[in-house]
């Protein structure tokens, strides 16, 4: 019986972790990433078992989340770092899944807000373009609503 009852628990303790989180949880996480140090590393460590096998779209937010460590660093190897590692974790996202508004609008949104210096400028016209035309066939409102705001405000 003790052995029944222990593999219940470990068992139930290894599906509360299977699940996924919510994209919108994400979202709010990753808002929350911009002004809070704490809240990157977070999003980050909830990111970690997602690839762009798994779910290209958490990695993207995983990518996004290790570029703004860059933020918080304070010696200029590590910001780099951290901007050049989220960077490949975005466009390995991006590669996985071309077609993810989401994603694409997560890259965009990041290339306007990077300094120049830092050389990730390369698809601000492409993605813009992008969104403008897919933006009225996004389901998810929030989303939607967010590229769109999003849009206005950078004309």
């Amino acid at each position: 019986m003790k052995l029944v009852m222990c593999f219940l628990i470990i068992f139930n303790g290894l599906s509360a972790y299977s699940k996924d989180p919510s994209v919108s949880l994400i979202r709010t996480k990753f808002h929350h990433s911009t002004t809070s140090e704490k809240s990157c590393k977070d999003l980050i460590n909830l990111l970690e078992p997602y690839t762009a096998n798994n779910n290209p779209l958490f990695l993207g937010y995983k990518g996004g989340a290790t570029m703004l460590m860059a933020k918080y660093a304070i010696n200029p190897f590590n910001k780099f770092s951290y901007f050049t590692k989220g960077r490949n974790m975005l466009e390995k996202a991006i590669e996985a899944d071309e077609k993810n508004v989401e994603l694409r609008f997560l890259r965009y949104s990041i290339q306007t807000n990077v300094p120049s210096i830092l050389g990730y400028k390369d698809h601000l016209t492409k993605d813009k373009i992008f969104l403008k035309n897919s933006v009225s066939s996004v389901k998810d409102r929030e989303l939607k609503k967010i590229i769109t705001l999003y849009l206005k405000q950078k004309n």
